[in-house]
């Protein structure tokens, strides 16, 4: 690990329906909407918590890769309770990934799937 500080991003991941379709809606932990993309320059955790206002109770399970062997995201951790989930980014390799969240829900066994948010590697 090149840099042990490191750095903590937040963003809170609202989730809504219209008319049984979920819409995803990213902000800064203020309110402030954002797209959900980052871009990284050192070590980094990136966290998204989750705001079901669903009534599905949605929770996180995964997040998958459109690339996941490109080293951009080194590791996933999801809270017990699936409203958290972390990214780690050791940002030691250059480039782009993309990715979706993975929710599951309570009212069947159908996984749901976010709109994909993107990390961009800018290592020092």
């Amino acid at each position: 690990m090149s840099n042990t500080q490191g750095q903590a991003t937040f963003f809170n991941l609202t989730v809504t329906l219209d008319n049984d379709v979920p819409i995803f809606t990213y902000t800064n932990l203020d309110g402030t909407a954002v797209c959900g993309n980052v871009v990284i320059n050192q070590y980094s955790t990136i966290s998204y918590r989750l705001i079901d206002k669903t009534g599905k109770g949605l929770k996180f399970v995964s997040a998958a890769f459109t690339t996941p062997f490109d080293k951009i995201i080194d590791a996933i951790t999801i809270s017990s309770d699936g409203s958290l989930i972390q990214l780690t980014d050791l940002d030691e390799t250059p480039g782009n990934t993309g990715f979706q969240f993975v929710l599951s829900n309570s009212s069947n066994t159908l996984l749901v799937l976010s709109p994909d948010p993107e990390i961009i590697n800018h290592p020092n």
